[in-house]
């Protein structure tokens, strides 16, 4: 197995998910935005509930667009998903081409769509085995289609690499995800008794590692969980559902920006 190189690895993620805000943009975010937010966050309005099957192990990204209520002056994100657009599930499981993610220019993405930050979430691997989702307009970014899928609540970080590691976070998704009996999976429980299910393996711009060779590493990969957490792989004895109670979830990143979402009670049918 190839040596996880944590500094390289860590470098690369933190520009990954670097938010682009220029001078202006800045300016914008001290000042607080007009109560009209930018067209985008609009993109979910005629959303359709749709169903993706077998999209576990599928490369994808997310493109974060930010803006800024007016009346709570928290940062807002619309999230744009390459796996649901009606071109579908390619057969190379590569919804996210690294020729396209490397062409995207994140300061013409923010001026072309006024928003305050554009910022990419990703590559990452989706585990669970299906998705339902709702399904709202289609964006180009530079050459690249996604849909919009969700709001993603940010309280008053400006970008998405400033939300604090093991975190919890909510997120409006009207959604339901499903891994199903004999999937591995990974689990964090956390110090209060709530167990974390990995939805989203972070590959990077440049991968250091496969998603097998993460699992085999564990636990000892993980050097900076809070006192009191415990790192558990398990094979599923039965079908795990997720189905946010209100149309809201509770996520969180780990060390590797990897994504958690909170099990049990008002989330899924069973905590594992």
């Amino acid at each position: 197995m190839r040596k996880i190189q944590r500094r390289q690895f860590m470098r690369t993620m933190n520009v990954a998910l670097l938010a682009i805000f220029l001078s202006g943009a800045l300016s914008l975010s001290c000042a607080g935005q007009d109560p009209a937010l930018p067209a985008v966050f609009g993109d979910g309005a005629a959303a359709k509930y749709d169903r993706v099957d077998n999209v576990h192990q599928v490369r994808f990204v997310e493109i974060f667009l930010v803006g800024r209520e007016a009346a709570t002056g928290d940062f807002i994100a619309a999230v744009y998903n390459t796996m649901y657009t009606p071109k579908g599930i390619p057969k190379s499981k590569d919804t996210s081409p690294q020729e396209l993610l490397e062409g995207i220019d994140f300061d013409q993405v923010q001026k072309e769509y006024g928003v305050l930050g554009a910022s990419l979430n990703g590559p990452k691997l989706c585990l669970p085995d299906w998705v339902e989702i709702d399904v709202g307009a289609e964006r180009d970014f530079d050459g690249l289609a996604a849909v919009w899928c969700a709001q993603l609540n940010m309280g008053n970080n400006a970008s998405v690499g400033e939300i604090a590691t093991y975190e919890p976070v909510t997120i409006a998704r009207n959604s339901g995800l499903g891994w199903n009996k004999g999937t591995t999976v990974i689990l964090l429980d956390d110090a209060e008794g709530n167990t974390w299910v990995m939805k989203g393996f972070e590959l990077g711009l440049e991968p250091q590692y496969t998603y097998d060779e993460f699992l085999a590493a564990l636990p000892g990969v993980y050097q900076k969980l809070p006192e009191g957490w415990k790192v558990r792989i398990k094979t599923l004895e039965k079908d795990l559902i997720e189905k946010p109670e209100g149309g809201v979830a509770t996520i969180m990143k780990d060390e590797f920006f990897n994504v958690y979402d909170k099990t049990g009670s008002g989330m899924t049918n069973f905590k594992p």
